[in-house]
């Protein structure tokens, strides 16, 4: 026992020796490696956001094991930890104060919900660090104090003005409104009506309604009574299917301008193509030409089988540009000092990356980036907010085909 005991001890002064040689001896390796970058991933797995969630979820994983894979960001391995919010605010506070207090989570992504990342926001900038979502409230803007609130989907200031854009294009003057009572649908329908207005076309009904109703024929009937040519239904799957039921009923003939994230294959599956012939949608649409984008589909299928939704390439590209934001800033960078490196990564001018491992590549040696994500060009403004094209949507018969693109540049 003697033997193999002093055997043991020469073997381990003897890889002392030369992990010493190599400047590794014990207390410098271990202090080598970075503590790992905690990523809090607050999610609408359950609830109105159910839709998307798990998807955005699974497009973050991704996202995680590409940045893990090659080593880290500066060097530190992301670690997540995710949490369902149930598209509740109540809910969503519960579980922010679970990652930030608890965990101590160094930033927080993947919100959906407008009413979340409201809800959240004073945890996350009390915490001084950052919160990404693909929210489109445009009250975001003024409770972001401390320009920590990126949002990697359009606002619904912008949403608005393309629904009235599409509207003008197809030469409808006489519109009705129904909008789904929170944050981001009586936003969208506002900002709808304030652009469709200096158009100079009439706004002849409109309605907020509350949520979770069993019917809405009430608001329907009023909105057909002004003898609309067009209704902006800014709703959610569930609300628009009773809605839409309840207007073919009627046999009014009128046409719908919806977003596109409410226009699902759900929809068209509970209503059929007498109904979805009448929809006009509107979505982001995703960078397809981008590298970015064709290499994230494909891990996406392999994850999922299923092609990925805008929601799901914005939650990817929050991964990849808050990783280049920790290798551009350094792997001891505070939280809080990552937020004039998320635009520094991603807005011109500098050299078009599409992966981390390209860009990683380049600020390692000194070279400005300009990452281009799968969900948009990812150029952030003052605001943190990115404008990204709309697709218009018109059902082909089996589903909702894209017919044409809106810069979202002219909309501003």
């Amino acid at each position: 026992m003697k033997n193999v005991i002093n055997a043991s001890r020469r073997q381990f002064a003897q890889s002392m020796a030369a992990l010493a040689a190599l400047g590794l001896s014990g207390p410098a390796f271990a202090q080598s490696r970075p503590a790992p970058f905690k990523v809090g991933s607050l999610n609408s797995i359950t609830g109105a956001g159910g839709t998307y969630g798990p998807g955005m979820l699974e497009a973050i994983k991704i996202g995680i094991a590409e940045v893990n894979a090659a080593g880290g960001a500066a060097g530190r391995e992301l670690k997540l930890y995710a949490e369902d919010d149930q598209t509740r605010p109540d809910a969503a506070v519960l579980a922010a104060r679970k990652l930030v207090d608890i965990v101590k989570v160094d930033a927080m992504i993947g919100i959906w919900s407008s009413a979340v990342q409201l809800a959240t926001l004073p945890i996350t900038n009390a915490a001084g660090i950052l919160s990404f979502n693909t929210c489109g409230a445009p009250e975001i803007r003024t409770e972001d104090k401390l320009d920590l609130v990126f949002q990697f989907y359009a606002s619904n200031a912008i949403i608005g003005a393309a629904f009235a854009a599409i509207g003008q294009s197809k030469g409808f003057k006489r519109a009705a409104v129904l909008g789904y009572n929170n944050a981001t649908m009586s936003a969208q329908a506002k900002h709808f009506m304030t652009a469709w207005e200096k158009m100079g076309n009439q706004v002849v009904s409109s309605a907020i309604y509350e949520p979770n109703q069993a019917s809405y024929r009430t608001e329907v009937e009023k909105a057909l009574a002004a003898k609309p040519d067009v209704i902006i239904l800014s709703s959610y799957t569930p609300d628009a299917t009773i809605l839409l039921k309840e207007w073919y009923q009627t046999g009014y003939d009128c046409k719908f301008i919806m977003p596109g994230y409410s226009a699902t294959p759900t929809l068209v599956k509970a209503l059929g193509p007498d109904v979805m012939r009448n929809i006009i949608s509107t979505a982001n649409v995703p960078a397809g030409d981008n590298a970015a984008y064709k290499s994230f589909v494909e891990k996406f299928k392999v994850a999922t089988k299923n092609p990925p939704e805008m929601f799901a390439a914005a939650a990817y590209d929050m991964v990849i540009a808050l990783a280049l934001a920790i290798e551009a800033a350094g792997a001891d960078a505070k939280p809080q000092d990552l937020s004039r490196m998320v635009r520094a990564v991603t807005n011109p001018p500098g050299q078009k990356v599409s992966s981390f491992v390209q860009g990683r590549d380049l600020l390692r040696q000194k070279v400005k980036i300009d990452f281009d994500g799968a969900s948009s060009s990812l150029d952030f403004d003052a605001h943190g907010d990115t404008v990204p094209d709309f697709g218009i949507y018109e059902f082909d018969g089996k589903e909702f085909a894209l017919t044409n693109v809106i810069s979202g540049a002219s909309l501003l």
